[in-house]
């Protein structure tokens, strides 16, 4: 604020004890003003020209009320909130993300929520009592600040008010006792909320309405947690144990808990010994004597759908157990920190509104969640929709944790809806820019000016092409080659400048870091950045000036490095080619010009960097990618294929490697303490159980020594007549592998940077500054390697450097799960009306099931042997877990199911639950009396499938993002229906995530 009157300056001195043990003392000044203003619009007391608040009721919430009831504050008719500086300063040393979303609230005009400085303001700041608390000293400035807001509003209109919100006895009774109009959130939300649907988004933590709840669901099996204290005690004395409890995905009364810093086997945690925790929850765990082990069930929930393969890693893979024998078992008895959420799903219909009497059973879309009660006053209007709940509380006498609904997303079943529901459940931000990161971009007209020259180095004589998928338009690499007079090549990879546009500490280098990726979906795309910049500015579109990050080696025709530059740059592409494209220029004998003989000694190289980094023990991986034909006025998909790969997606995916590991190098040398760079962790042996076991059991020999000798191994297990069982190991061993992750490289010793599916000592990500912040960092450090840009502080800091990796790896790893997610929606979509009969290939053997890929459309799920409606009786299943067989047993015969037989297997949506659709896989062959659906359609050929296996997976390399084809089509076309998830949203076709 602007017309200063008066200061006055208090001081407070104390000595504090460093993290090293150190003491220090410490000297703070505080300052107070008598220039902060109420903002009420027409206060006489205030002299300021216009307010945030209007004259009526103004709402001034305690800090638990902002923690617990953000849901209603952001409800839409909730206006004229003042947020106290104490308790702004309570809820960001309590919850930060709490703290941004009340900050969002502020910054937003039409909600006037104004953020009041009353720790600063002289006549609302207070002194601490002499033996007074610090939580009630701030409950004090609280009342204080209501009390003066109160006695300005009434100068204003006596019909004015001001209310406290606090669901805290003492606080209301001395603010009652004070004459602050005052009420407990629940009460005033039930008297005098501006909308009847603020009610249900009441976080109910009153006893009241806890016991409302249990009265339905009350249970006696669950023991008290134990506290705080009772718990360090515990773990010091290593009576417990602590770490992540992970609920398997075949089976949600089975989980599993990995002691947090060993090598120790994870700890079984059975049903009822899960205690209230969920999945995701940081828990102590008491391991239980040996006589009360015992083992997985091996069986699969009937309730278990399908799921796309595209890639897999150990980490989102249950964890792997030997059934044939008991293993350490334990129980919950607490929680260290929950990870609780706000979750997508719907109401069970089959609630009995009679006896619940609003009282709702809402099922999550996360499936390991146990069902959650809610209170609704209009119960009818959540019915056939998709919703948003938070968990409020699990109470130990309850058998469903008590929640309260949020908001409504939309009816079950619309594509907009349900790709919402995606994109919330991966806590993906899909939000439309905001202006101050709009206010960042450039004009549209933007040009290359003279004045650019002179900083960059003028490529565009070069003959410079890209190599994309169908209709790209992220563009954020291109390829040039050149013959040198001394018979070498100069071969060059030039990359979008990003950081050119995006300055460092800026509000769109802020948004940028945030949103970490771009997530593809399958009908849409969510930019990292604006779409000015990724689809236009940036990207290296034919014909058009624009500013690159060059890599640019001279390279001997035996592919051999002898030097390596890196410049800022400014080319000119010739073409933006599709891949398809390329690979015709190189197959035409009658094409000769330079842009075509280019392309061709581009790829001579590329397979010989491909065969070398397969010697050195690169792992050549597979999975089944699929793509969608989207119709052109519906947008639904009306055809899903393999993809398909030629020579060139080797190309370009070679130079990328390269470029990467190039990039790594260089940002590693100048940089040893904060390069961004990216590895790929060893398995550990017990990852590799299930591959191993799968190959015995069809007389394949493994070895896991290393990357190349499994490497090795997979190559030679082409067993005759059997053309697709080296591409399903392969697949096999993709879900074996850890996640790879950026890290800054002063936080990890030397030895641990290898990247194992890469067998490359060192490597990053440099290529996809359009879509990665990883590799915008990384172009910040090569430019300030070579001396282009300065540097900045936190680029210098490992530790901010190692927590935005952190980031970023999270986002990284939510946006794979997005794309998965958004596929197995679409091929829902696509399933629905249909009915198909298609050839498949066992891949894992449990009790009551087995697990079936189909490769023709990426679907992996269960298939239930259960007797037809006709049939003469259930079979008998015989399970055998070292063999990884079931016998299944009829009256009229017996039929051996392994893992890997080749199977056909009936297709279809069972819509049986019309909130919850699913796909479902029923058995064709072998024909199994009783069991098996007759035969009514010819499906491909084994030998046509098992090429289109190969043909999709030819190029596919290891380690999650890292180990899939460096491009591919990820996005449908455009959609011209309103999206509902934000305007940022590109629905282009664009490309997959590269190297």
């Amino acid at each position: 604020h602007v017309g200063l009157t008066s200061i006055m300056l208090r001081g407070k001195k104390f000595a504090k004890k460093t993290r090293k043990g150190a003491v220090v003392n410490v000297h703070q000044e505080h300052y107070l003003r008598d220039d902060i203003f109420c903002e009420i619009q027409g206060c006489t007391k205030c002299h300021h020209a216009k307010g945030k608040l209007q004259a009526e009721t103004i709402l001034i919430p305690d800090t638990n009320v902002v923690l617990h009831q953000l849901d209603v504050l952001e409800h839409k008719s909730i206006t004229n909130v003042v947020l106290c500086s104490t308790v702004m300063d309570e809820v960001k040393h309590r919850s930060l993300a709490s703290y941004n979303r009340i900050r969002t609230l502020i910054t937003n005009e039409e909600k006037r929520f104004l953020g009041f400085a009353n720790e600063h303001n002289r006549e609302t700041y207070i002194e601490a009592n002499p033996g007074e608390s610090p939580n009630d000293r701030n409950d004090r400035a609280i009342r204080v600040c209501a009390a003066w807001y109160q006695e300005h509003a009434k100068n204003i209109s006596e019909s004015s008010n001001v209310i406290l919100l606090t669901n805290d006895a003492g606080n209301l009774k001395l603010a009652t006792e004070a004459g602050i109009a005052c009420y407990t959130v629940h009460e005033w939300a039930r008297r005098f909320a501006p909308a009847p649907e603020v009610v249900d988004l009441l976080s109910h933590a009153s006893d009241a309405y806890e016991n409302a709840m249990i009265k339905e669901d009350e249970v006696d099996h669950f023991t008290a947690h134990l506290g705080e204290k009772e718990l360090q005690v515990g773990f010091k004395t290593k009576k417990f144990v602590q770490g992540v409890l992970r609920v398997s995905r075949d089976n949600t009364q089975e989980a599993f808990v990995k002691p947090r810093g060993s090598e120790d086997e994870p700890i079984f945690v059975p049903g009822i010994n899960m205690n209230r925790a969920v999945d995701g929850d940081v828990v102590a765990v008491q391991l239980l004597g040996k006589a009360d082990w015992c083992r997985p069930s091996g069986m699969i929930e009937r309730n278990e759908t399908t799921r796309l393969v595209i890639e897999g890693n150990q980490e989102e893979e249950d964890v792997i157990a030997n059934e044939s024998e008991p293993i350490p078992t334990g129980r919950v008895i607490g929680i260290v920190r929950r990870r609780w959420r706000p979750y997508c799903g719907i109401i069970l219909n089959d609630v009995d509104q009679a006896n619940s009497k609003h009282h709702l059973l809402f099922r999550s879309k996360e499936k390991t969640l146990p069902q959650i009660r809610i209170k609704s006053q209009t119960p009818e209007a959540l019915a056939g929709q998709q919703l948003v709940v938070c968990i409020d509380g699990w109470p130990q006498n309850s058998k469903y944790p008590v929640g309260h609904y949020v908001r409504t997303l939309g009816p079950i079943g619309d594509v907009d809806t349900e790709t919402e529901v995606v994109l919330l459940e991966h806590a993906v931000p899909f939000e439309a820019f905001s202006k101050g990161v709009l206010s960042c971009l450039p004009e549209p007209s933007w040009r290359v000016a003279d004045q650019d020259l002179s900083r960059r180095e003028d490529l565009r004589h070069l003959d410079v092409c890209s190599i994309d998928p169908p209709g790209c338009t992220d563009i954020d690499d291109a390829l040039h080659v050149v013959d040198l007079p001394n018979g070498n090549y100069e071969v060059g990879v030039h990359i979008a400048d990003v950081s050119h546009f995006i300055k460092p500490n800026t509000a769109m280098d802020k948004e940028a870091a945030k949103r970490g990726t771009t997530v593809y979906l399958s009908n849409r795309r969510i930019d990292m950045v604006p779409g000015l910049l990724s689809s236009n500015l940036c990207s290296l579109r034919g014909g058009e000036e624009r500013f690159a990050f060059s890599c640019i080696w001279e390279m001997t025709p035996e592919a051999d490095i002898v030097s390596t530059r890196f410049t800022k740059s400014i080319i000119r592409s010739r073409a933006a080619l599709q891949y398809s494209e390329a690979q015709m220029r190189i197959d035409d004998a009658t094409d000769n010009t330079n842009l075509t003989v280019g392309i061709r000694t581009l790829n001579s190289l590329a397979k010989i960097l491909k065969k070398r980094r397969i010697q050195d023990g690169a792992l050549m991986l597979a999975s089944t990618e699929v793509r969608f034909r989207m119709d052109n006025e519906t947008h639904d998909p009306v055809d899903v294929q393999l993809k398909q790969t030629y020579d060139t997606n080797s190309l370009v995916e070679e130079f990328m490697l390269l470029a990467n590991v190039s990039s790594a190098r260089e940002v590693h040398r100048h940089f040893p303490q904060c390069a961004v760079l990216r590895r790929h962790p060893s398995p550990p042996p017990s990852n590799f159980e299930p591959l191993l076991k799968a190959a015995a059991a069809a007389g394949v020999t493994l070895s896991t020594a290393s990357s190349k000798e499994l490497a090795v191994s997979l190559d030679q297990a082409q067993p005759v007549g059997q053309p697709y069982l080296s591409t399903l190991l392969r697949i096999l061993a993709t879900r074996c592998m850890l996640p790879a992750k950026y890290f800054s490289s002063g936080t990890v010793v030397q030895s641990e940077f290898s990247h194992y599916g890469l067998a490359s000592p060192i490597y990053t990500h440099f290529t996809s500054p359009i879509r990665r912040y990883a590799d915008l960092l990384v172009h910040r450090l090569l430019a300030a390697c070579i001396g282009a840009e300065a540097t900045y502080p936190d680029l210098l800091n490992k530790d901010k450097v190692a927590s935005v990796c952190d980031n970023l790896n999270v986002r990284n790893r939510m946006a794979q799960y997005a794309a998965r997610a958004s596929l197995e929606l679409h091929t829902c979509i696509f399933f629905r009306g249909r009915v198909l009969q298609r050839e498949g290939y066992i891949t894992r053997v449990r009790k009551n099931a087995v697990q079936v890929l189909v490769p023709a459309f990426g679907l992996e799920g269960p298939v239930y042997l259960d007797m037809l409606q006709d049939g003469d009786g259930a079979p008998e299943l015989e399970y055998d877990t070292e063999a990884m067989t079931l016998n299944v047993v009829t009256a009229k015969e017996t039929t051996l199911l392994r893992v890997f037989d080749r199977v056909i297997v009936q297709i279809e949506v069972d819509s049986s639950n019309v909130q919850q659709e699913k796909m479902l896989l029923r058995m064709v062959q072998p024909a199994i009396s009783g069991v098996s659906l007759p035969l009514t359609q010819v499906p491909d050929s084994e030998a046509k499938t098992s090429k289109a296996i190969k043909d999709s997976s030819a190029s596919m390399d290891v380690t999650n993002d890292d180990v899939t084809s460096l491009k591919g089509d990820k996005a449908g076309k455009k959609s011209k229906k309103k999206s509902k998830v934000g305007s940022n949203d590109s629905t282009p076709k664009t490309k997959k995530p590269k190297q």
